[in-house]
């Protein structure tokens, strides 16, 4: 399956054929420079190929487009940052 987020509020998500949110990440702005991983989901039937990763890896992109930084505050994040550090040290940063 290829994978294309779509936006939506402060958000990105997969959609199935039905408009089902299959997989989505949230944040929530701290700051005009930061914004907080709150939430990461994948459906069971897309668990073990990496959609979660391949989410937080789109999250990123568009931050380091508006040149902005990721608290994480969600705990995939959270174990993403500690165990990929120099794949996002360029947008990890700590809670304020």
């Amino acid at each position: 399956m290829e994978y294309k987020f779509e936006k939506y509020g402060n958000g990105y998500r997969q959609l199935d054929a039905t408009g089902h949110t299959i997989a989505e990440i949230t944040f929530e702005p701290l700051d005009e420079n930061t914004v907080a991983a709150n939430h990461t989901f994948v459906d069971p039937s897309l668990r073990g190929q990496g959609v979660a990763e391949k989410l937080l890896d789109h999250l990123a992109d568009a931050m380091r487009k508006e040149n902005k930084k990721i608290v994480a505050q969600c705990s995939y994040v959270v174990e993403q940052f500690n165990r990929k550090p120099d794949k996002y040290a360029d947008v990890m940063t700590e809670q304020r």
